[in-house]
């Protein structure tokens, strides 16, 4: 059986190398979650090594429909380091990744800390703003193809964040879960969606997302941002490209590439 050390050795050669693999539950189908998310918080652990900053967390397959299509079960997360989070304005460097794709998000801003178990209550009182913004998802697997253990070792498919201009304390929005999501590209909409896509409230993905990492005995900080899930269907990027979600309430948050 292939240990966590050595998966993350092999993700991270992956993502320097921008070289895609085959999910290792082909070669190893008895693969756990357990180990899987070992592997992913030991190249977290690397990259923190190397000079990064622990910023945030991020979800992932928050929708039933990805779930399906993804032909998984279960929501996950991953972490996000500074080295992750975008410059708001400045073009998508295509060279990085493998095959980047793009969902809109929001995006919470922890105030204080949230005790297990936690709720959609409790997320929301301790949240200090929401943001409009956009995950952009690297899977270093070929065709995205991959098992649940797949992809949580695989940090969820964490390749890099933006966040929108416009901070918004949840308290200021009508219901969270209402929040209207307009997706476009080059400025045509390509998706519509509402906040409630993500687990039936983003702050549902948040609470969630609390209560697992208590069982490994972690949890989010205050000043964190946690990146709730994708609330439409994500959109490959490709050059000379625009992808633009508005937020009802939040604003706008835009994510372009060069020719």
């Amino acid at each position: 059986m292939i240990d966590a050390a050595q998966i993350a050795a092999d993700l991270a050669t992956a993502e320097r190398e921008r070289k895609q693999l085959s999910p290792f539950t082909d070669t190893y189908p008895d693969l756990d979650l357990a180990t899987a998310y070992d592997a992913q918080w030991a190249g977290v652990r690397a990259k923190l090594d190397a000079g990064d900053r622990l910023v945030g967390a991020k979800l992932g397959l928050t929708s039933r429909a990805k779930q399906r299509v993804m032909n998984v079960d279960d929501p996950l997360y991953g972490w996000v380091t500074s080295s992750m989070i975008a410059s708001y304005g400045e073009p998508l460097d295509l060279s990085r990744f493998i095959h980047p794709r793009v969902e809109p998000e929001i995006a919470f801003l922890i105030g204080r800390d949230i005790p297990a178990p936690a709720t959609v209550t409790s997320v929301l009182a301790a949240t200090e703003s929401i943001f409009a913004a956009i995950d952009v998802l690297d899977s270093r697997y070929a065709d995205f193809r991959f098992k649940l253990p797949d992809v949580a070792a695989d940090n969820a498919s964490a390749g890099l964040f933006l966040l929108g201009p416009r901070a918004v304390k949840p308290s200021d929005v009508d219901d969270v879960k209402l929040i209207g999501c307009v997706l476009r590209v080059d400025g045509d909409v390509v998706a519509t969606a509402a906040g409630a896509a993500s687990m039936g409230h983003p702050a549902a993905a948040v609470a969630w997302l609390v209560n697992q990492l208590a069982k490994r005995d972690q949890k989010l900080e205050p000043g964190m941002l946690v990146f709730s899930g994708g609330l439409t269907e994500p959109v490959p990027m490709k050059p000379g490209m625009s992808v633009t979600a508005e937020l009802d309430g939040l604003g706008a948050v835009e994510v372009y590439t060069t020719q």
